[in-house]
């Protein structure tokens, strides 16, 4: 980031100045209040450090003034008086932070990687909520990963074919929208797109559904019933969570994909199908062959190709994708355009959606529900509070501790005056003040040796 250090004590300008450019920053300093406001004026800064008190303008004075031209942009504010007064003063007027004196570098430069991610999110989220309505050429699929990226690459691919195809991916993947996505791109897509979930319905009735029924086939059957593979001719029969179909329903399937023709249950007539199946599954079907819970020999008609649903918690950058999608679906009828913070954006990332796309889409539409007046989706509606939990602690994983940031810090810093001195271990040891021996330790530990 660009940021600008106003500061008048030149020992926390100098080191402060050195740390943030070690951490790739670019720092432009300043030790007077007016020449800070003459630069801020000029100068897109990313982010601005802001002692309260030095020459000219004082640090909440600039800081009420940048928020009047440019109230988006991050301010720190650090203050070696550390009053509670000044402290909420600073957050009234819209600083993001603020640091007491002393303080470490290593804390400065933590707060703006926070910052920073806040940054990347917002400017992601912003550019992808123009690009929503270009998401994909495959109906509603959504996502520009690099995982469904290849997955639209193999859908097209497969959907001028008459290959099987066996969808596999967790519950609340979009497992129905690659199987949409399919027909409609296929040459079948002015015929029928007929769907059944052997979850749905118990084992008793699951034949009925697909081979329909002749009248009096069983106590309950008044009259005749067409199935869906009979519903489905000359287009596309989706069977999804095929994992929980039965042994005996199995053996019926597998001779409708040899044969093409199967008949009613409690009929005599043979009834021939022109037909496209396309299976799911939310587990490891081979798995399940090798329990004998599953036909082999159906398991391979099904599986000709392979489409692998990643999980969301996989699809890097699809949320914020997803997000925006989902609130504009589901505040149509609001009749408003509603927002979510930076920091909300960071704890949805870390979350680890494990009920996937659907998940993400009932927290967004249960967060517009419970919106009320306000057009801020708030946190604890859109992760309740188990869920932000596990976000926090996600996040968390990501963070450094404070010797792992040290130790990152002191091997860039060596490494640096190595370079500056070209590999000369005595100008080395003269710049650092260091022994021979101590510096024969540290580029043993920190991997510098030549």
């Amino acid at each position: 980031m660009k940021i600008l250090l106003s500061d008048d004590e030149k020992s926390i300008a100098i080191t402060l100045s050195d740390e943030l450019k070690s951490a790739g920053h670019e720092v432009v300093t300043s030790a007077d209040g007016n020449k800070s406001w003459d630069l801020i004026q000029k100068t897109n800064f990313d982010c601005i450090l802001l002692d309260i008190k030095m020459p000219g303008l004082d640090g909440l004075e600039l800081l009420n003034r940048v928020k009047k031209i440019q109230p988006d942009l991050p301010v720190i504010i650090i203050t070696g008086y550390g009053t509670v007064e000044s402290a909420v003063g600073a957050m009234k007027l819209g600083a993001v932070d603020y640091v007491q004196k002393p303080f470490l570098n290593e804390e400065i430069v933590l707060i703006l990687e926070k910052i920073q991610k806040f940054q990347t999110l917002q400017k992601d989220y912003n550019r992808l909520k123009e690009q929503v309505e270009e998401r994909t050429e495959f109906g509603n699929l959504i996502g520009k990963s690099k995982k469904m990226q290849a997955v639209y690459e193999l859908v097209e691919s497969v959907s001028k074919t008459e290959a099987g195809i066996l969808i596999q991916g967790e519950s609340g993947t979009g497992k129905e929208l690659i199987a949409e996505a399919i027909h409609y791109n296929s040459f079948r897509k002015e015929e029928p797109l007929i769907k059944m979930s052997c979850s749905v319905f118990p084992e008793t009735l699951i034949e009925s559904e697909l081979f329909g029924h002749e009248k009096g086939a069983f106590t309950d059957a008044k009259g005749q019933k067409i199935g869906r593979f009979e519903m489905a001719n000359h287009g596309t029969i989706f069977i999804d969570d095929i994992d929980d179909m039965s042994l005996t329903s199995q053996v019926k399937l597998l001779r409708v994909l040899q044969e093409k023709e199967f008949e009613r249950l409690g009929g005599t007539e043979t009834i021939k199908v022109d037909i496209r199946i396309i299976a799911a599954t939310k587990t490891d079907l081979l798995s399940r062959v090798k329990e004998n819970k599953f036909r082999e020999d159906l398991y391979y008609r099904l599986n000709v190709v392979t489409i692998k649903l990643p999980p969301l918690r996989e699809r890097e950058g699809d949320i914020l994708m997803l997000l925006q999608h989902f609130v504009q679906k589901h505040s149509k009828e609001r009749d408003r355009e509603y927002i979510v913070d930076p920091e909300t954006l960071i704890s949805l990332d870390n979350y680890p959606w494990p009920g996937n796309v659907r998940e993400l889409e009932n927290a967004v539409e249960r967060a517009i529900a419970l919106a009320g007046p306000s057009n801020v989706l708030k946190k604890e509606h859109l992760l309740k509070q188990s869920a932000q939990q596990v976000a926090r602690e996600s996040e968390e994983k990501n963070l450094l501790t404070l010797s792992e940031m040290l130790e990152q810090t002191e091997r860039a810093y060596i490494k640096k005056i190595l370079d500056l001195c070209q590999g000369n271990k005595g100008e080395v040891i003269k710049i650092l003040t260091i022994s021979r021996k101590s510096l024969w330790e540290k580029l043993k530990k920190y991997d510098l040796e030549e």
